[in-house]
């Protein structure tokens, strides 16, 4: 390589660059080199699939499972699967209705029976009272063991 030292007519700047001429490395070149080698790479390949499949013409290039549909036991498995699913769904979507149900009687009972606490004084509690409380209670525990289940695909 050879190097100049003068001052740069574009910039204005001097200093060491490279030397114009037959020699200057373009970069250009050297892309379209790498371009055209993987052309010809790719091009190569492709010749030797088509050798192969000229050669054994009964063997495909395809996978055939992916375009074969599928058998009658694959199909009666997705469709109990299926089946499952909508069961599924509504048996979750029915559970959902009975604890909207089941809140909303709460909500009525509690107020019900905070209503009837009121009433009475400190020292008696109604046998009403202790009732209601009762049934507050179990419609409680019902709600929490149906929050807890969660039917799924498993």
């Amino acid at each position: 390589m050879q190097f100049a030292n003068r001052q740069d007519q574009r910039s204005g700047h001097s200093g060491a660059r490279l030397a114009e001429g037959p020699w200057r490395p373009h970069w250009w070149r050297a892309i379209a080199c790498l371009v055209a080698m993987a052309a010809l790479t790719g091009a190569a390949q492709n010749t030797q699939l088509m050798n192969s499949q000229l050669q054994n013409p009964d063997k495909s290039i395809h996978d055939p499972s992916l375009t074969t549909p599928p058998d009658a036991n694959a199909q009666m498995e997705m469709h109990e699967q299926q089946a499952r699913q909508r069961d599924f769904t509504a048996a979750n979507a029915e559970r959902k209705k009975q604890i909207a149900d089941d809140s909303a009687k709460l909500l009525k009972l509690a107020t019900d029976l905070k209503s009837e606490v009121d009433k009475t004084t400190k020292d008696t509690l109604s046998l009403n009272v202790i009732r209601k409380a009762e049934e507050i209670e179990k419609l409680a525990h019902n709600v929490k063991e149906k929050m807890k289940l969660t039917v799924g695909a498993s």
